[in-house]
């Protein structure tokens, strides 16, 4: 079984090994052992001090996916309470204005990018990575939508508005024709470098990125096309959010043009339908039931649906389990589930059933997720 749980300070080295796969643009795990040190111990330094937090101030706080089987980590998620603070979260905002002209009969749309500095932002979510051989069965529902859970069970300590950057378009080198068509004008460093500093110190963007705002038409076509677009890799996450309620906030990452979308927290569907229930009987096993989101589309065999099911510690542990609703109003869960979860009759979890998928034509395609209309 896979579980959810807050990262420790010797997930380093698993932590290391996995960003051998992360690639380009995702800068929050770098494959830099002395930046990822940096990060797990702010984390750890989050969940320790939950109690004390009246409110949010920018804590971080990552989980990662365990294979109990293994012992392995597999992937990690993350969220920061509130952004901004000391270094502000830079954003552009995408602008859209119409000109035209009687005399020549021209109507137009321009979009301009304007530098937003925030120091009072929104929580955000973010780090989110699995490895490559674990992309099957739901793993990246879990994986993903525990953040949610944990948000929900803490509201107090995030922001009433939550936001997500996506990963922008890169090339298979990590180069991004955004950046180049902009940022390395002013900063003379390729896009990984900038990437990467960017997790060191925001202090150079402050220093030289243009605050006037650029014209997108402007731009040469290449860098036009991928405003607001995301990486390949990162459709099935955007398409989860969306379903989860975020759209687009008309704003895109500095760096790549990625965009930036996002919901406040009480509307995002987790958040918003997940209960509460007391662990009102523990057996040897329940049926198995459909898969969850991105589980099999296959007929579902008889029981009760895997669910994301976490416990209501301030060190969260999750997992993707089948559960079933008592008579009295509690729940029921097999062994493995409380075993893994580290619960026994008469302890409360947080749950949400699997959000139903609309049934796909025979021999149709799976559609790929877009960014939504920005003009």
């Amino acid at each position: 079984m896979l579980v959810m749980r807050p990262v420790q300070l010797d997930d380093l080295d698993a932590i290391l090994e996995l960003t051998r796969f992360t690639g380009f643009g995702l800068t929050t795990l770098p494959n830099d052992r002395d930046l990822l040190l940096r990060r797990i111990r702010e984390a750890v330094r989050g969940f320790d001090t939950m109690d004390e937090a009246g409110e949010p101030r920018g804590e971080s706080y990552l989980f990662v996916m365990e294979d109990l089987h293994t012992g392995r980590v597999v992937g990690t998620s993350g969220v920061v309470s509130k952004v901004g603070g000391f270094e502000p979260f830079y954003a552009y905002r995408v602008e859209t204005s119409v000109v035209e002209s009687a005399q020549l009969n021209v109507r137009k749309e321009v979009r301009t990018l304007h530098l937003v500095r925030d120091h009072n932002g929104p929580s955000e979510i973010g780090s989110l990575f699995l490895h490559p051989d674990y992309r099957k069965g739901g793993n990246g529902w879990l994986l993903s939508l525990s953040r949610f859970l944990f948000m929900a069970e803490n509201k107090s300590f995030f922001d009433p508005q939550v936001i997500a950057e996506m990963r922008g378009v890169l090339d298979e080198k990590g180069g991004s024709v955004f950046w180049d068509a902009i940022g390395r004008h002013f900063f003379e460093i390729d896009y990984p470098k900038a990437d990467y500093l960017s997790v060191v110190s925001k202090r150079f963007i402050a220093d030289l990125m243009p605050v006037h705002p650029i014209y997108v038409a402007l731009l040469p076509p290449g860098a036009q096309a991928v405003v607001g677009q995301v990486h390949e890799q990162t459709r099935p996450a955007l398409k989860m959010l969306q379903e989860e309620g975020l759209k687009f906030r008309e704003m895109v990452d500095i760096f790549e043009g990625g965009p930036i979308v996002g919901c406040p927290l009480a509307e995002v569907r987790t958040v918003r339908e997940s209960v509460r229930a007391t662990v009102a009987e523990i057996v040897e096993q329940l049926p198995a039931g459909a898969a969850g989101a991105g589980g099999s589309t296959k007929e579902a065999a008889p029981g009760p649906a895997p669910h994301l099911i976490a416990t209501v510690r301030r060190r969260m542990v999750a997992c993707r389990a089948p559960l079933e609703r008592t008579a009295d109003g509690g729940v029921r869960i097999a062994s493995a589930t409380a075993l893994a979860l580290k619960i026994r009759v008469g302890d409360v979890v947080r749950f949400i059933a699997p959000r139903p998928r609309e049934p796909r034509p025979a021999g149709a395609a799976p559609a790929l997720a877009s960014t939504p209309a920005r003009t």
